[in-house]
């Protein structure tokens, strides 16, 4: 099974549409239908996103070991997400943007480039 179809079957376990799966992220929900139809790859933000949001065993997603939820809840991160979820949705383009620029130098200060 792919990546891909895991998180089909996360969202249906979660008993959500594809739009309101994608709604709480926040992306657009054509692109959760892609990523399903294995059209596009889920990138390094979504998968993080997703698995925050959801509380996603990220291991279980990307290699389909161990079990699919996280048991223990994260209250750090549920305080990031109730935050982020009151920002306005420009802010929350920013918010993400520079995630992705933190995980990008993550990245390159683990594999030595920095």
């Amino acid at each position: 099974m792919s990546i891909n179809s895991r998180f089909k079957e996360v969202r249906q376990a979660l008993g959500l549409s594809q739009a309101k799966f994608s709604k709480r992220i926040p992306i657009a929900n054509g692109y959760i239908a892609n990523i399903e139809l294995e059209k596009r790859e889920p990138n390094e933000r979504i998968i993080k996103l997703a698995c925050a949001t959801y509380n996603i065993n990220e291991h279980w997603l990307r290699t389909g070991e161990g079990e699919m939820f996280n048991n223990s809840p994260n209250p750090v991160l549920d305080d990031v997400i109730k935050t982020f979820q009151g920002l306005r949705p420009e802010f929350q383009e920013f918010v993400l943007g520079q995630v992705d620029r933190l995980l990008e130098l993550q990245y390159r200060i683990e594999v030595g480039k920095d």
